[in-house]
């Protein structure tokens, strides 16, 4: 029972989560073939990826909380993949806007950056990640030393930057993206809650 137990939070959880980050983009690839994409198949796939890459930078963030709240350790070695799917869904969010929407004309891409909000906002978050995909291997992590935590910061700016692209692009229901927001202030606002507990606690240890 126990070996069981064991290969489900280390070999099937790890299975679970590729199986979950790779059937989003296969669907999209199988209704692109279909031919089933909508009325308007270059906007599916930039909301779906879009989605699904806040998705798993929520997920990602949502790591450490849990083991901490719950001591689900097993957890911690799966916040890199799902860090890199939400880097790959991200990528296919930019490529799909750049090349199939714009049809990479860039003068028009800067324009779009610097003069629309909430594009500036998402292009914010892709560059917060695009160091986080590149030193997420251990060897960087030796590399980096203390400057490594220090670096993968910037997936609170990622998540920040997410959500307000999210909200300022969408102009009528913006259920899903306050959905989004709240769980996203709830990680962080944990975080905060974890760094205050453990301040006022050092007094109480180094009096005993």
């Amino acid at each position: 029972m126990a070996r069981r137990k064991s290969w489900w939070r280390g070999t099937g959880l790890r299975i679970a989560v590729f199986v979950v980050g790779v059937a989003p983009a296969g669907l999209l690839l199988l209704d692109g073939l279909r031919g089933s994409l909508g009325a308007n198949p270059i906007e599916t796939l930039q909301h779906t990826t879009g989605d699904w890459s806040l998705r798993f930078v929520l997920a990602a963030l949502a790591v450490t909380p849990l083991r901490r709240l719950f001591g689900w350790g097993f957890l911690a070695p799966h916040r890199r993949t799902l860090g890199l799917f939400a880097f790959f869904y991200v990528c296919l969010h930019l490529g799909t806007y750049v090349g199939l929407d714009l049809f990479f004309d860039w003068s028009v891409i800067a324009e779009d950056i610097f003069k629309r909000p909430y594009i500036t906002a998402g292009f914010t978050g892709f560059l917060c990640m695009l160091p986080l995909a590149i030193t997420s291997t251990r060897g960087w992590q030796r590399r980096l030393g203390r400057r490594w935590v220090q670096l993968h910061r910037l997936a609170y700016v990622a998540g920040i930057a997410g959500s307000v692209h999210y909200l300022w692009l969408t102009k009528a229901d913006l259920l899903s993206p306050l959905v989004y927001t709240v769980i996203l202030a709830t990680l962080l606002g944990t975080r905060l809650w974890f760094r205050y507990a453990r301040r006022t606690t050092r007094p109480a240890r180094s009096l005993s």
